[in-house]
């Protein structure tokens, strides 16, 4: 499977789990929850430090989301981003996993590997979640230029 497909098959789930959300507006985390709620996901906040975030209630672990959850993106540390693969594993259902630039790590990859989770990894989610705009818009824009947009 090409990295664009798996993409287009990631981003085709409709009910994604964001981990390192913040109560920090700013944070990438939040940025992305945001930005997928906005256009038509079903996103689910995850941080065992909050209870809600813009009325939406928080969850404290991958074993607490709802069953219909099928995909993670984790906007986290490396270590926080490898007990989250773990816990993925262990809860079952959750076939996707877009671990943000820096919050992967060669452990986690090679547990989500090892679990069978198709893995998305050193791409931001941001310029491939449509509408993309600002910064990742222009971004992406250079990644086409330069040939190294993922077909």
């Amino acid at each position: 499977m090409s990295e664009k497909q798996l993409i287009d098959e990631i981003l085709e789930q409709k009910h994604i789990a964001v981990a390192g959300v913040s109560r920090n507006s700013r944070k990438f985390g939040t940025i992305v929850y945001e930005h997928l709620k906005k256009n038509g996901y079903n996103v689910y906040p995850l941080n065992p430090n909050m209870e809600s975030i813009n009325g939406d209630r928080c969850y404290a672990d991958v074993a607490s989301l709802p069953s219909e959850v099928t995909a993670l993106v984790t906007v986290t540390k490396p270590e926080i981003t490898l007990q989250l693969v773990n816990e993925a594993a262990a809860r079952g259902g959750i076939s996707y996993l877009w671990m943000q630039q820096g919050s992967q790590s060669d452990e986690a990859v090679a547990a989500a590997e090892a679990h069978g989770i198709k893995l998305m990894q050193r791409k931001c989610i941001m310029m491939f979640a449509e509408p993309v705009k600002s910064v990742h818009s222009f971004h992406r824009f250079l990644l086409k230029l330069f040939g190294k947009y993922p077909k």
